[in-house]
């Protein structure tokens, strides 16, 4: 028997047994369908993560009081013990880094936008310098940046996002207009390009005073964030090697003490959302993992069956010349063929469901060919070990036995 052949007569018999084949299948199709889905899933968010949350660009790092993510009580419990940073401690950054290209400070509150009879509550109220959108590459496109003079004079100026613009001043030019932040007046100098979305939440739903301005109005006692652009990312860590031994000098921290302060690049956000998504990513395949198993059992029980059903025609072929060689291949053939069919509608249905979430959630999905491949490098390679042992058995079947066998 040839491998076509044995393709052929596993496809024959799924045809024959259509419910019987489903069930069959089940444990393998649902297997295939978590991974491939999880996996595309986890492959767009961790493009989405990359490029538009933790997208600081790689000569960009942030001193702040504590880490933007900490994983448990007492990082948290230790990090609210720390002094805040100050306007000094800004100051001091920004004339003492000999390796930072650009230095700003940035803090944020929520708070109420109204202009005449139009209003918006829980807008983003963020009080930054002048040299914060350099740094993080936000243009204005309409109008002018805040700058170093509106921070030095703290003026009631700022620049807006595209939410307020479509809310506020639906038709209207806001540029020279004036707009009450938590009923205080300031005067719209500025819109800024629309930003799009994240998981959801609009990243346009903003209004940008200068950081002095934020800080007499919301007042000082408040922990601001200093963001640091180096010259390049060749000289990244000397720039932060600069902050660190300016703060350190400022905090008197001895030598052998760990910072009291956080420094965090791009690359420190991706390392934590790798190791949260390579974590849920073992969770699932260990999930998956039962399922298949489950699905490899019954296929080696399906195919025991089998092979008691057909105990005559191999009685028959051993009696024709069928070697052992033929008959264990024979079996192998269509337990492989067995799961792959398995393999291949649960790569469809995995595919489909990644598509559907990505469609109606927020959650994006990429479909890469590697996790096609290894979902069908799996099903087949359960197909293969579970059906060893029915094919082992049937290769050693007596053929004169067999072909008295009667069910």
């Amino acid at each position: 028997m040839d491998f076509l052949e044995a393709v052929h007569i596993s496809l024959d018999s799924l045809k024959a047994n259509k419910l019987r084949s489903i069930l069959t299948l089940i444990g393998i199709i649902i297997g295939v369908m978590t991974v491939i889905a999880v996996v595309s899933i986890i492959n767009g968010l961790n493009t989405y993560v990359s490029t538009k949350i933790f997208n600081l660009g790689a000569d960009v790092f942030i001193l702040s009081k504590s880490p933007a993510v900490i994983l448990n009580i007492d990082d948290w419990e230790e990090a609210q013990k720390r002094k805040d940073l100050r306007e000094e401690d800004y100051q001091a950054v920004k004339e003492g880094c000999q390796h930072c290209q650009l230095v700003g400070a940035a803090v944020s509150a929520v708070g109420r936008v109204k202009y005449e009879q139009q209003s918006l509550t829980n807008v983003t109220i963020s009080g930054w310098s002048a040299a914060m959108p350099q740094i993080l590459d936000i243009d204005v496109v309409s109008g002018r940046e805040l700058t170093p003079l509106d921070e030095e004079h703290k003026s009631h100026t700022c620049v807006i996002g595209n939410d307020l613009v479509e809310n506020l001043f639906p038709g209207l030019d806001p540029i020279g207009r004036e707009v009450r932040v938590d009923d205080l007046p300031y005067l719209v100098v500025g819109v800024a390009k629309k930003l799009g979305s994240t998981l959801g939440q609009s990243r346009d739903n903003f209004v940008m005073i200068p950081v002095t301005t934020f800080l007499k109005e919301y007042g000082s006692r408040r922990s601001i964030r200093i963001f640091a652009k180096a010259y390049g990312q060749a000289a990244l860590e000397q720039a932060q090697d600069d902050v660190r031994l300016i703060m350190r000098a400022r905090r008197h921290v001895p030598y052998a003490k760990k910072d009291d302060f956080a420094i965090e690049t791009n690359q420190t956000f991706l390392a934590i959302w790798a190791n949260i998504s390579r974590a849920f990513f073992l969770v699932t395949i260990a999930i998956a993992s039962i399922s298949l198993i489950v699905g490899g059992v019954v296929i080696m029980n399906i195919m025991l069956v089998s092979v008691t059903e057909r105990t005559r025609e191999i009685g028959v072929r051993k009696a024709i010349g069928a070697r052992r060689h033929d008959i264990l291949l024979q079996f192998l053939i269509e337990s492989s063929t067995l799961s792959l069919v398995g393999g291949l509608c649960g790569i469809l249905i995995g595919v489909v469901i990644a598509k559907l979430v990505s469609l109606f959630t927020p959650l994006p999905a990429v479909i890469q060919a590697w996790s096609i491949a290894m979902g069908l490098l799996v099903s087949t390679s359960i197909g293969l070990f579970f059906g060893i042992y029915p094919a082992t058995r049937a290769a050693k079947l007596d053929p004169i036995a067999a072909l008295r066998f009667e069910l």
